[in-house]
């Protein structure tokens, strides 16, 4: 098989730096739910604590999990229930943490305002996470699979991103000049420069050093985007142009509005497991947890096709499948531990990525990898992250949840969307998504059972959006007569097929021979994520580039 890949000579910068937007935001999204909006310093040791996970993540996926070139960082997935469990009345922040003349980010009380949430968060993460290595190594992620379409798939995706239209608006809503020029410039590199190459300098030990051209606009789009945002306002604050009044409107588009956390945050902070304390765990954020585990684990089962598709590596076998979603459980269970208030998943950003740069092998994402560690442990690095002023962030946010909404509403490409079946399962579940989080939200006690628990658990499930509304895709589509073809499940079921032959093992086994015949007991071929081969094994052997530069 003659892979897509054509270049492996040096460390690509392109994963870690497309994944920064995605890696920035989580917790810049969880601030506020958290009590940390006027703790930008805190802030920053929550971007340096997921950069660093991130990084263990990347190389435990890339050595151990499915094998395949794919950044690993925080998950979208876990935003939506995780902001329902914070908007509970036990842990809604009180109101001396939203006025900032109020808050002193030193005094005891404050640090344990934010970090009991985080806490909070940190343990259900970690028994979530149990569930989704549970299933991942069980292999029971195959049987599942059989009853999850495209129908169950869309609206989920969807509503990952659709209810976080108002931490959008209002991050954006700052300065709304900043934000439609960041908007701006992400469309004008992403859409109308994409095509544009631009001759860049490069050095390899074969060629030495020459010229080539790169699609630094298609490539970066968001980064530069940010930077010349970020510039712009840097200037508008030296000259004074932006207000200087805290309550005024623009305030937040100012750079020095979080300017001192830069000098507060040291050069070098090791993140460590429990750096936040003990962590606690309560059923409901378990539950609705647990259904952005779903999610996550339904989106990476996708990343991992489209993966191997761009790399020119067959289509992932089983135990692979199931080996990457356990390692990802096992990352969500190190992201708990040490307190990123997020799990972590496969990043779709450096999926396409690879087929713009045909750059994919496992080493650049190694490289990757080490760099988001070191990056993790240069506090200077997430404290300079934790300055963009606020509409910057609001614009990125603005286009970023556009297209992940979009992702999810592109798996209805496998649907026969002239069928009404279809279009009445996709158009009722999306909209009760939206509908039920909503009134739930603002009637909470006409839901109260008089069992505490109990009434926990239903309010985070129904106004988690994805929940609601996957559920209700997953129930009608399964339910619903309907043909595999008319479901979407026929096209589905063809792209996920893959044959153990001695190539795929080549690509997708154990690395240094682990896994052969040679050097594992025979009890491991009961083991669902055990890398095994069928049918003799006596294919030739070829090796890809990709491969060749593992």
């Amino acid at each position: 098989m003659n892979s897509a890949i054509t270049s492996c000579e040096h460390p690509d910068p392109l994963h870690f730096l497309t994944a920064l937007g995605g890696l920035v935001a989580v917790p810049l999204i969880l601030a506020k739910d958290l009590c940390l909006q006027h703790d930008p310093l805190a802030q920053s040791y929550l971007i340096s604590t997921i950069f660093f996970v991130s990084g263990i993540c990347t190389l435990l996926q890339v050595f151990l999990g499915v094998r395949l070139p794919i950044l690993q960082g925080g998950t979208f997935a876990f935003l939506a229930p995780s902001l329902a469990m914070l908007s509970l009345p036990a842990w809604k922040c009180p109101e001396w943490t939203l006025n900032a003349s109020q808050v002193n980010t030193s005094s005891p009380e404050f640090t344990e305002e934010w970090q009991k949430r985080i806490r909070e968060l940190q343990g259900v993460v970690m028994v979530a996470s149990c569930f989704q290595m549970l299933v991942g190594f069980s292999g029971l992620l195959g049987y599942l699979m059989r009853f999850i379409g495209p129908l169950t798939i869309a609206p989920t995706i969807s509503l990952v991103a659709l209810p976080l239209f108002n931490s959008a608006g209002n991050d954006a809503g700052a300065h709304w000049g900043i934000a439609a020029l960041t908007v701006f410039l992400i469309t004008l590199f992403s859409q109308y420069l994409k095509n544009i190459a631009v001759p860049v300098p490069l050095y390899g030990r074969q060629k030495g050093c020459r010229v080539s051209k790169f699609p630094l606009f298609q490539v970066f789009p968001v980064l530069l985007a940010l930077c010349i945002s970020w510039l712009l306002c840097f200037v508008l604050t030296a000259t004074n142009a932006l207000p200087s009044a805290p309550t005024a409107y623009g305030y937040l588009a100012r750079t020095d509005a979080k300017g001192s956390v830069l000098s507060q945050a040291p050069w070098f902070r090791f993140p460590y497991p429990g750096q936040w304390g003990l962590p606690t765990i309560s059923l409901a954020g378990v539950f609705g947890i647990i259904a952005g585990v779903i999610s996550s684990m339904v989106e990476s089962v996708g990343d991992y096709y489209a993966c191997a598709r761009l790399v020119g590596a067959p289509p992932p076998p089983k135990h692979a499948i199931n080996r990457g979603i356990g390692i990802e459980g096992l990352g969500c269970l190190l992201a708990g531990a040490w307190g990123t208030g997020n799990g972590t998943t496969s990043y779709s950003e450096n999926v396409g990525a690879l087929g713009i740069t045909r750059v994919g092998s496992r080493m650049v994402i190694v490289a990757a990898g080490g760099v988001l560690l070191l990056m993790g442990v240069f506090g200077k690095v997430g404290a300079a992250f934790a300055t963009i002023p606020t509409p910057v962030i609001g614009g990125m946010f603005l286009v970023m949840f556009g297209i992940i909404s979009a992702v999810g509403i592109s798996n209805l490409q496998y649907v026969d969307m002239n069928s009404s079946r279809n279009l009445f399962v996709f158009g009722f579940s999306i909209f009760c998504g939206l509908t039920i989080p909503n009134w739930v939200n603002k009637n909470p006690e006409k839901l109260q059972t008089g069992v505490l628990q109990l009434d926990q658990v239903i309010q985070v499930l129904l106004t988690t959006g994805m929940f609601v509304g996957g559920f209700l895709g997953f129930l009608l589509d399964n339910t619903i007569p309907g043909s595999l073809e008319e479901r979407g499940l026929l096209t589905w079921n063809q792209i996920q097929e893959s044959s153990e032959t001695t190539k795929v093992l080549e690509i997708y086994g154990f690395p240094c021979g682990i896994g052969t015949q040679s050097c594992s007991p025979s009890w491991t071929r009961y083991l669902p994520f055990w890398p095994r081969l069928e049918g003799g094994g006596k294919e030739e052997v070829g090796m890809s580039q990709r491969t060749l530069c593992s």
